[in-house]
Formats: C-alpha cells, sequence, structure tokens
C-alpha cells in the first residue's frame, strides 16, 4: 500500500498537480525557481553620473535621443529607486554603488570628515603614503581607498577570477574614480584641475599606465582651449526659465548662455582647466578615456569578466552653480546623452551587445535653490554650520563657564571637543541647553545622539533609520542634526562661493531618489515599482558574474533577471535573419 502511495505521488508530481513548497527567498522574489546558471557576461559597465536626480528622466527624458535614451528604454528602470541613508554625498554615493553596502557598513561617511585622532579634517582618499603620478604637470596630494572598510565588486571579480579580471575606473574626481575601483585595477585616473592634467596614484601603480600615457599625448587637453559651451538645442526646446533665482555661476561664466571656457586663442591658462573640468567637455573627454581603455586592454575579450567603471561629474559643478530646474542642467544631460550614444555604439562594435551588463545610476540628487522655493511660497533657507556651533558655545557658557566646546560641524555631523559629550550625557540641564540652542536655528528639523543611532538601522522612524545607516561609530559625529526640507547645510549662508548655490546630502527625497537601470544579456527590460536602492547595484551584477560579495546591504534585483533559456531564446531571435512578411 505504501509503495502504491508514493508511485501515486510521484505521479502526481510529474503531472504538474502538486508543486513543492514555495521558501521564504522564492516568496520574495515572486516565486522565482534556481535555473541553470547562464555564461557571465565579458565585461561589466558600472556608470555614476554625479548629481543626476530620479525625477530628471521623467522631467528632462523627452529631451533625448541616443544613449540616455537606450538605456532607459532597453534596461530594466526602477523608477522608485533611493539611498536609504542620509549621508547622499558623492564619495559616500560612489562606494555604495560599487560594494552594495551603506555608509554604515563600508565606512565612508562624507566626502570629509572630523578625525578626532589627528584633531583635524580628513577626505574620504587621502593617503600620505600614496604617491600622485600625473599624466602631465605635476599634480599635488594623494589618494587610495585605504579608508573603505569593504571590498568592491571589482575587488571582488580580480580575487575571485584568479587574475583574468582587468579593472578600470575613471572620473573627473578622484573619490569617485577610487571608489568605483576599490583597492586595486588596472587604470584608475582622475582629473586634477589645479595642475590642469589628469592622475593616478601609486596606491594602483608604480608609474604611469602606458596605454593612458599615450591617449593624453594623443588627446591634450588643449584642444578646447578658446571654446564656448553652447545651447546643444534650440533655446525653445528647455524647461523653466533661463537665469533662474539664485543662480550662482562660477568666476568666468554668466547666469546665462554662453560660457566660454577660457584659454583665448588657443593658449589655455589657470581658468581654463578649472572651467573645463566643470564643463560637459569633460565628459566628452572620458567617453573617449574609455573606448582607448577598452580598445589598449581588450575589455571585454579575455578569458573572465572585466570591469569599466565611469562617473560623469559635470553635471554636479553645474547643478551646484545653476540648480536642478537650470538651462545648464538641461544641457549637460542632452550632452550626455549624446556622449553616452557614441560610447555604447562603440561597445557594441568591439565587445559585442550581447557580451555587456551595464549598470546606471548616480550618487545623489540635489536640492532645488532656496530663492527658488522661497518664490514659490515654500520654507526655504541655508543653515550656517558657524551659526550652530556659536549658539552651543553661547548655551554652554553660563553652565559650564566660557570655554571651547565644539570641535568642528562637518556638514550634518557635530564633533565635540574631547570629552565634552561624554560628560553632556551625565548633565540633562547641560544637553537640553543644547538641545535647545540647535533647535533655535531657523531650518534644523532633528537632533540624534551618536548612541541613538548606533543600534537604530531597523528603526520604525525612517528619519532616524536613515540617519543610523550613514552612522559609523568613531568617525560620524556625537550628534548627527537634520534640516527641514528645503533647507541645508553650508559654511556661510551670507558669503557664498562663486559655483555653489545649491546643494545635497541629507535624508529628502530630492537627494536620495536617483536612477537605477540595468541593462543587457540576462536582463528584463521595463520598468518597475518595486522597492530599490543603488546599494541593490553591485549584488545582482555579482550574481551575474557568478561571484560573492563579502559584505552586502543591497538585495538581488531579481524581478529584473531573466531565465538563462529566456535569454537564450532572445539571443537566437536577435541574430536570425528577419523573415520577409
Amino acid at each position: 500500500m505504501i509503495h502504491f502511495l508514493r508511485k501515486l505521488l510521484a505521479l502526481i508530481v510529474s503531472a504538474g498537480l502538486l508543486t513543492a513548497p514555495v521558501t521564504l527567498a522564492q516568496r520574495e522574489t515572486g516565486g522565482a525557481r534556481a535555473t541553470k546558471k547562464s555564461a557571465a557576461p565579458k565585461l561589466v559597465v558600472v556608470i555614476v553620473v554625479d548629481q543626476m536626480r530620479g525625477d530628471y528622466i521623467e522631467r528632462y527624458g523627452h529631451q533625448w535621443t541616443k544613449g540616455l535614451r537606450r538605456i532607459v528604454d532597453q534596461g530594466a528602470w526602477f523608477r522608485q529607486a533611493a539611498y536609504p541613508y542620509m549621508n547622499t554625498i558623492t564619495c559616500a554615493g560612489h562606494t555604495t554603488v560599487s560594494t552594495g553596502s551603506v555608509p554604515a557598513t563600508h565606512g565612508i561617511i562624507l566626502n570629509t570628515w572630523w578625525e578626532r585622532e589627528s584633531g583635524k579634517q580628513v577626505s574620504c582618499t587621502e593617503d600620505s603614503k600614496a604617491q600622485t603620478i600625473s599624466y602631465g604637470t605635476p599634480a599635488r596630494g594623494a589618494h587610495s581607498a585605504w579608508r573603505l572598510q569593504v571590498p568592491t565588486l571589482a575587488d571582488e571579480l580580480r580575487a575571485q577570477s584568479g587574475g583574468q579580471t582587468r579593472v578600470v575606473t575613471m572620473a573627473v574626481k578622484p573619490r569617485a574614480a577610487i571608489m568605483l575601483a576599490g583597492h586595486r585595477s588596472d587604470s584608475t585616473t582622475w582629473y586634477e584641475a589645479s595642475a590642469g592634467a589628469w592622475a593616478t596614484t601609486s596606491a594602483f601603480t608604480a608609474e604611469p599606465v602606458p596605454f593612458m600615457d599615450r591617449f593624453m599625448k594623443a588627446h591634450p587637453l588643449e584642444r578646447d582651449a578658446g571654446k564656448t559651451w553652447t545651447r546643444f538645442l534650440p533655446e525653445s526646446a528647455y524647461l523653466f526659465e533661463d537665469a533662474g533665482p539664485g543662480e550662482n555661476p562660477p568666476r568666468g561664466w554668466s547666469h546665462s548662455f554662453p560660457h566660454p571656457v577660457g584659454g583665448a586663442e588657443g593658449k589655455p591658462d589657470a581658468e581654463f582647466f578649472r572651467l573645463w573640468g566643470d564643463s560637459p567637455f569633460a565628459d566628452v573627454f572620458l567617453g573617449e578615456m574609455a573606448e582607448a581603455a577598452v580598445t589598449a586592454l581588450g575589455l571585454g575579450k579575455g578569458p573572465g569578466t572585466d570591469y569599466l567603471g565611469m562617473s560623469f561629474d559635470a553635471l554636479d559643478a553645474v547643478g551646484h552653480a545653476f540648480g536642478p530646474h537650470s538651462h545648464e542642467v538641461q544641457d549637460t544631460l542632452v550632452r550626455l546623452d549624446a556622449t553616452l550614444g557614441t560610447l555604447l555604439a562603440f561597445l557594441d562594435r568591439t565587445v559585442g551587445p550581447k557580451n555587456y551588463v551595464l549598470a546606471l545610476s548616480a550618487d545623489h540628487g540635489v536640492a532645488p535653490i532656496p530663492e527658488r522655493m522661497l518664490r514659490e511660497g515654500f520654507d526655504a533657507g541655508r543653515v550656517g554650520n558657524a551659526e550652530v556651533v556659536e549658539r552651543i558655545e553661547k548655551a554652554l557658557s553660563p553652565i559650564w563657564g566660557a570655554g571651547k566646546y565644539v570641535a568642528r560641524m562637518s556638514y550634518p555631523d557635530l564633533y565635540f571637543v574631547p570629552d565634552v559629550y561624554a560628560k553632556l550625557r551625565t548633565d540633562p540641564a547641560a544637553m537640553h541647553a543644547v538641545k535647545d540652542a540647535i533647535n533655535s536655528v531657523p531650518g534644523v528639523w532633528r537632533i540624534y545622539g551618536g548612541e541613538e543611532l548606533a543600534d537604530a538601522r531597523g528603526s520604525d522612524d525612517p528619519m532616524k533609520r536613515a540617519a543610523a545607516l550613514s552612522f559609523y561609530p568613531g568617525r560620524s559625529g556625537d550628534m548627527v542634526i537634520v534640516p527641514k526640507p528645503y533647507w541645508f547645510f553650508v559654511s556661510n549662508p551670507n558669503s557664498l562661493s562663486a559655483g555653489s548655490a545649491t546643494t545635497h546630502g541629507t535624508s529628502h527625497g530630492y537627494d536620495q531618489r536617483v536612477p537605477v537601470i540595468l541593462m543587457g544579456p540576462g536582463i528584463r527590460s521595463g520598468e518597475y515599482l518595486a522597492p530599490a536602492t543603488p546599494a541593490d547595484i553591485a549584488p545582482t551584477l555579482a550574481l551575474l558574474c557568478g561571484i560573492t560579495l563579502a559584505r552586502a546591504d543591497g538585495r538581488v534585483l531579481a524581478e529584473a533577471l531573466e531565465s538563462p533559456q529566456a535569454s537564450a531564446a532572445k539571443a537566437k531571435q536577435a541574430s536570425s535573419p528577419a523573415k520577409k512578411p
């Protein structure tokens, strides 16, 4: 009888009348079942567009016809993607994209922070043990990823491929190029405006990388001297007014087009090298540099999976100066659309569209310019760091006596002089006075003590949880101050430096929401409304490449992955000659 029942059950299962129980993992991925592993891509391309807000696609996407348009139309676009943490800053964002972890894990909390041990402000990449290697005029400063606490996707590809992976990254900013790479690479390159030259560091190479050295000599920046940045499209194609309220262009540019990059009569000067790095001309150069790397190293043609990481940074400089509603921001995106169109066409020819997977995201968004929001009737403004510090010192003086109690305010992080915060925690009256002083500053919304955030990654309060996901003990401040929507912290709100009208770095939607788009073989194109973050990019690419990340906080975007069978069918269909009607 038992034998008969076993045979009957087997027949029922084989007929599909009874299915296996759905596991928790299957429920989380829509019931997807494991299938035979597909071949890993030959090349992974990670593109970060510095300061690209998520809503730029909806707002300005109709102006695009080439690369950005193709990525949006042919990729898997997660329309509600956003950073889950508060410190939406360049170095933190690039690191999250490359590692799949949040600042509370990877340790890169800001671009710069106060180092308690040395008593000074440090940058996320500065390294006194490294040496800068210039492809031109000697450059100052030295950088590496030594402060990064976890390996990147590129690091893991190299380690798990047995040396078969080649890694190339590039950006205008050193922190962008370095954090996209990680601890090692074949070529990591960035632009040093003060020297007017591209550079790398001894952390990655002992001497100039030969192919990059040849490229720089064959493509001198001087070719752009004397050029002027004008609108790519007719003026009527741009939304909103030109020269909007509160714009603060860099020295050498006015509030309206055209914008000369300097170097009249083909003679580059300091102004040219400064303005060139902030213009779309730098993005064009970066695209050409990427093509040179693919050609010289044969990226995508080796035995393993190669990695190409790029950060297009012109949008960040333009957005800070002109704001997210400006003609300049729109034009930078239109020109980037053309640059990416050229790059994708090149990758199709050299690597093959079936052989590379691409991910596009941004490191953060940006706030509207306060003057524009005030005009529209919103509460908006800038919070001066010095004003916060001054009110704290004034509040503590009657209680503890005159003295210096605050060491530094670094963006939202407030650092007290050693032992002061410990003393505050044992003195309720003094702590109350400090919090009252901070809350009296216009634009301040929330205050969190470090001890509140250390174990609050799972908090039900979304604002507290966002602050906790940016909190790294030992590096983050004793207190974290959250500004109200449309307010942000600056060094001096009454004396903004040229090129600074707005910024980012909060847990508000305009700073957190960014594009997350995947494109290539194994990716199911379409629009997705499921929750997603840029931390999901590295785990998803790792799965496609068949490797494991050591410390990822993000998830695999399983809903956008095709089964190997579907991918094979699509590839066969694409390679088959079209049938005549």
